[in-house]
């Protein structure tokens, strides 16, 4: 069932988002709904209970606070193909 939503948002904003919308071949709507489903559906998932093997490699592994992957990463990169 749909329900009508009002919301207040900046008019250059919505300026943008209906031209998005259109180059889409979409409705703002129909984005804005999606967009709110992806946020819930992301909500359940951090809730969900991690099965037993995944929780033992969550914790094999300890970083430092100050663990910078990307730059980890690429440096494993360029020592092994550099």
């Amino acid at each position: 069932m749909s329900t009508k939503l009002t919301l207040t948002i900046d008019e250059d904003i919505i300026e943008k988002a209906k031209k998005y919308a259109k180059g889409k071949k979409n409705s703002l709507s129909n984005i804005i709904e999606n967009y709110l489903k992806t946020l819930v559906t992301e909500d359940k998932k951090e809730t969900t209970e991690l099965s037993p093997i995944v929780k033992s490699l969550k914790s094999s592994f300890k970083a430092e606070n100050d663990f910078d992957y990307k730059k980890e990463l690429t440096k494993r990169l360029s020592d092994k193909y550099l």
